[in-house]
């Protein structure tokens, strides 16, 4: 399922208007309005934060 996820990912992205980049995101983060490329940055780094945690773990069991 993984490769339809990434699939699914880059036809949303693809579909994105420069101007709905541009746009608000919906809701309050850190305490005060964002664009959505912000918050589709945002989302990106702190999936890498993760990767980083689950690297980290997986080298404490080898």
């Amino acid at each position: 399922m993984l490769d339809e996820t990434i699939e699914t990912v880059f036809i949303a992205l693809d579909n994105l208007s420069d101007d709905q980049l541009s746009e608000d995101y919906p809701k309050i983060m850190l305490k005060e309005k964002k664009i959505n490329s912000f918050f589709l940055i945002h989302l990106t780094t702190h999936l890498v934060y993760h990767l980083g945690q689950i690297n980290y773990h997986r080298r404490l069991l080898d």
